[in-house]
């Protein structure tokens, strides 16, 4: 089952990317049996937490979002997960040729790269059901550096390349994961010019 990677990549990364490898598995499959069952997680916490547990931030007042703006973002937030991790994973099969990656393996494990690195800040959501800003940034902060760490480690493994292309490699995909962050940031200012930013209410 492809959700048992989850645990695997914490326990055993270097196994579990071999499994991975062997697998193929096809691009829509691991989207529907991994990546939407996953990348739920953080909106689902978020809507739960924002729209009924409340945060304050320097003072004794509880903020809240209501219940259909906190259904809006989540529904945001979740649609921007899925984008990023395809466009994640198309950067990785665009990338492959140029850092000698094996072709057989790029169409199937360029997206299964890009997933399931992403599965410590899709598990990292379930901090946002304790929604206080500096926990959750420690938190998220966290899991980001242990997914960059698993896409450095799983790369060779994956693609089949030499372990020395890895570092320049990964530098390349974090670039484009950053632009991608940085897009949906952008993406999010936009959406909020034209009615779906959010609706705070005192607790």
């Amino acid at each position: 089952m492809l959700l048992n990677h989850a645990f695997g990549l914490f326990t055993h990364p270097d196994s579990e990317w071999a499994q991975i490898r062997k697998e193929h598995a096809p691009p829509r499959r691991l989207y529907v049996a991994y990546v939407l069952v996953l990348a739920a997680i953080a909106p689902v916490c978020a809507y739960i937490s924002t729209a009924h547990f409340g945060w304050t931030v320097g003072s004794d007042r509880l903020i809240k979002l209501t219940e259909i703006s906190a259904f809006q973002m989540s529904v945001l937030t979740y649609l921007a997960m899925l984008v990023g991790v395809f466009a994640l994973g198309y950067a990785i099969n665009w990338m492959a040729k140029t850092y000698g990656a094996n072709e057989e393996l790029v169409p199937s494990n360029g997206i299964a790269l890009a997933a399931y690195s992403c599965t410590p800040l899709f598990l990292a959501g379930f901090a946002l059901l304790y929604p206080v800003p500096w926990f959750n940034a420690i938190v998220f902060l966290l899991a980001a550096g242990y997914g960059a760490w698993l896409m450095y480690d799983g790369l060779p493994i994956v693609m089949g390349i030499h372990k020395d292309r890895a570092v320049m490699y990964a530098g390349a995909l974090l670039t484009v994961a950053l632009v991608i962050l940085v897009s949906t940031r952008v993406g999010s200012v936009i959406l909020w010019n034209y009615g779906f930013g959010p609706v705070f209410v005192q607790g």
